[in-house]
Formats: structure tokens, sequence, C-alpha cells
């Protein structure tokens, strides 16, 4: 018997629903964000246009198109305007409209600012909706591509070795120029327009070459600090014990930055796959939740200056949310002023001393120190003690499960690998963007 086959049918006319209600399943998540973003209060934003000249589109059909975009994966704006074409989750959001790439970008560069207030709005909103209470905290970070390539970075050598070129070529064409009148310049060689070339490269090398002796003085200035820190503890342990402290002796800080001529705010960092043009993206996620509570974007290189920074972001949380009790990191953070200043803003910190092993043996895994009032102990000792007893090494064992899944998801499922926009303050506004997405999205899942 032959097989029927569902007939593969393109001329017979068909017609959309008449609604946009109709064209998404009830549950869908698309809706879940029209009806977030219509809960925001958006007269920040409303309040800037003019009113003068073409009508333009709605700030809350514009956010709803970044964040549903953010969340699900589409973050170019020419993708997103292909989406309203294409995807019908995106037809609903823009109720059948179709900005263009141009106006998504604008928007998007233009309220940066605003859209960062708007993440602690959600964030009361999800409580409101009984999805979040905040208790302990997991604070990690991870490097993200800058919108810019490492083989445009400028080393100190490099630059001054360019600047020479350009100099001697400007001074070739200046001679060229002036011996136009009896000897034939090349057919294809615009004098004026090679000399302009040359002289705006020369200013842009001589600025590299100041961001470069001032990241350069400051880079030093902070590492030696460190070296200073490393030698004298390790002389410490000397005088103490008549023996040398094990390990390599820490190396002495040496010049060596740079600056790169397409997002000079970026830097060069160590990732998984080598040395990379990129920031240094920071997350604090609720660990019953896996909702972001704060997050921020930095240029350093490592995370030991993060704790601070995080702990003011933490700090400016509105009450209703609840209070953070602890937090969660790892030994990259770890700094006696790290764990002081989590004790002065009345939070336990749980901050590794040392790399942990994956395997740790049957007798470490089960060898719990017994619990004490802490109160009495210094803040480090205090710490020491609480990430030995068992339930400190439960609770530090939800790190890994918490934060370093949400960058996991992020960057690997949803797929934000790379920045967009460029300079610091676009990038801290578009993570602000990829965080709300993660948020809106995790919601969504929670609430169902």
């Amino acid at each position: 018997m032959a097989t029927q086959f569902i007939l593969i049918d393109r001329d017979t006319p068909y017609i959309l629903p008449p609604c946009v209600q109709d064209y998404l399943p009830e549950a869908h998540m698309a809706r879940f964000v029209v009806e977030i973003v219509e809960q925001l209060d958006l007269r920040r934003l409303s309040a800037v246009y003019a009113g003068k000249g073409k009508r333009p589109y709605h700030p809350a059909m514009l956010l709803a198109l970044l964040f549903y975009g953010y969340a699900t994966g589409v973050f170019s704006s020419r993708k997103l305007e292909k989406a309203t074409y294409d995807s019908m989750a995106f037809k609903y959001i823009c109720a059948n409209e179709n900005p263009d790439h141009d106006t998504i970008n604008s928007f998007r560069k233009r309220f940066g600012k605003e859209i960062e207030s708007l993440f602690v709005e959600i964030l009361v909103l999800a409580e409101a909706l009984g999805l979040l209470k905040l208790g302990t905290v997991s604070l990690d970070g991870t490097k993200i591509k800058a919108n810019a390539s490492k083989h445009k970075a400028l080393s100190w050598d490099y630059a001054n070795q360019l600047e020479a070129q350009f100099k001697q070529e400007v001074d070739t064409l200046m001679k060229l120029a002036e011996a136009a009148d009896n000897a034939p310049l090349p057919e294809d060689m615009d004098v004026p327009k090679e000399l302009k070339r040359r002289q705006d490269r020369l200013a842009v090398i001589a600025k590299a070459k100041q961001d470069i002796q001032a990241r350069a003085k400051a880079r030093y200035e902070q590492e030696k600090a460190e070296y200073d820190e490393k030698l004298a503890k390790r002389e410490k342990h000397l005088r103490e014990t008549g023996k040398k402290m094990g390990g390599k002796a820490p190396q002495a800080p040496s010049e060596g930055p740079q600056a790169n001529l397409t997002d000079e705010e970026s830097r060069i960092m160590p990732t998984s796959n080598g040395f990379e043009q990129a920031y240094n993206a920071q997350a604090s996620v609720d660990i019953a939740t896996h909702l972001i509570v704060a997050h921020h974007v930095t240029q350093h290189t490592n995370d030991k200056q993060e704790i601070e920074p995080t702990l003011a972001k933490l700090g400016q949380l509105p009450e209703c949310l609840g209070t953070v009790g602890n937090l969660l990191a790892d030994t990259g953070y770890f700094s006696q002023g790290n764990v002081q200043a989590c004790g002065k803003a009345k939070i336990n910190p749980y901050i590794a001393q040392q790399r942990q092993r994956h395997n740790p043996s049957l007798e470490a895994r089960h060898q719990h120190r017994p619990e004490i009032d802490e109160t009495a102990l210094p803040p480090l000792e205090a710490m020491t003690h609480r990430l030995s007893t068992k339930a400190g090494k439960a609770l530090y064992a939800k790190r890994k499960s918490t934060v370093e899944t949400v960058f996991g998801i992020i960057k690997h499922v949803q797929g934000f690998r790379q920045f967009h926009l460029r300079g610091l303050k676009s990038v801290q506004s578009e993570w602000n963007l990829v965080c709300i997405g993660w948020n809106l999205k995790r919601m969504h899942v929670l609430r169902a």
C-alpha cells in the first residue's frame, strides 16, 4: 500500500490570524517578556523624545525586542531586524512593525544608561512574583572577546617602529611633492591623500603611546604591590619556621602593556583559547534561583579587584529583595583586604585561598572541623574555619553549579561570546542587556 504523505501545497492562499495575540501560545516566552516590559517605568526613556519629525517607535516595543533578542541568542541589530520578518515571536513583539537595524542600534546605544536602571526593576518584579529572595550569591568573572582583533594591539616597541616608518614616509612624500615640477609622479599616487593618511596614523600612534605609558605605570604599581606582599609573606614564613615556603618564587613585574587601535579600552587577556582582546565580565548569581543580581564589566585581567565593586552593587539593591548573607568566590578573588571588605559589608565570605583539586582524597572529602562561634576570630581565620566545616564545604560546592552554569549557558547555548559594541561604557550597557535577557529567560522558567 502506498504511503500517504501530507500534501506540500505552496499555492493555496492563506492568511495569518487577524490578531497578533493569536500568533503565539499562551505560555510563550515572548508574551512573558512583553508583560514584564509593560510593568516597567519607562518615563525616563519616553520623556527624551521631542515629539517632532517622523513618529518614533515606542520604547516599550524596542525594549521588548532587545530583551527577547538577548534572551534567545539574537544580538546583532541586523539579525534583529531580519527576525521581525522571519519569526512569529518577533512579529508578535513588534506588532507586525519592522524597525530597521539603524533604529535598533541607535536605541541600544542612546539609552544604555536608562536600560541599566531597569535591571533592578526587573529583579523587584521577580520578587513580587515570588521568584527571588536573596540569601547566598555566587560571584565569578568570564572573559568575553571585544569587538576588536588582538592583531590590532600596539606594543611600545611596535608603536615606535611604526612611528619611525611613517615619519620617514612623510619626509619622502614631501620631497616628492617639492620635485613634482621637474619629475613626474607615479600615476596612481595622490600625494596630499597619502600625506594625510600617514599624519592621521601618526596622531593615533602618539595617543596610543600615551595610553601605553599610563597603563604601564598603573599596572607596574599594582603588580609591584602584589609582588612585595608575596615576598614579605615568604620572608615571614622563613623567620617563623626556619624553612623556605614551598612553590615557585614570585616573579618581579615587568613592562609591556599594549593599546588596541580598534577598541582602545579593551585589553589583552588570557582565555581558554589563548590570549584574546577582551573584557572581564562579572556576575553575582543567586544560588537558589540562578538569577543574576549584580554585574559589571572591568578591564582588569584578574578578579582580585572585583570584590569591592560587587559589594557596592549588592549594597545598592532594594531592601525588598532581602539581604545577601553569604558570598561565594574562587581563589582568584582571595586577598585579606577582600575578606575584610566582606566583613564590613556584613556578608560572610566563602573565598578559596588556594586552587582546589578536582578529585580530593577520601580523607580530605570527609574530614570536617566542628562548628564554633566565629565572632571572636579575626575575619581571615573565621573564613578559613568556616570553609573547613561540613556546612561550609557543602555551601561552597554550590558555586560551580550556579554562576559557572549561567556563564556556560550564556556563552554556549545563547551564543554570546563577543561584544558587538566598543568602549567600556558601551560594553557595560551590552552586558547589562545580556544579564537582563538571562534573567527574563530564567524567570519565565521559574514561573512555569
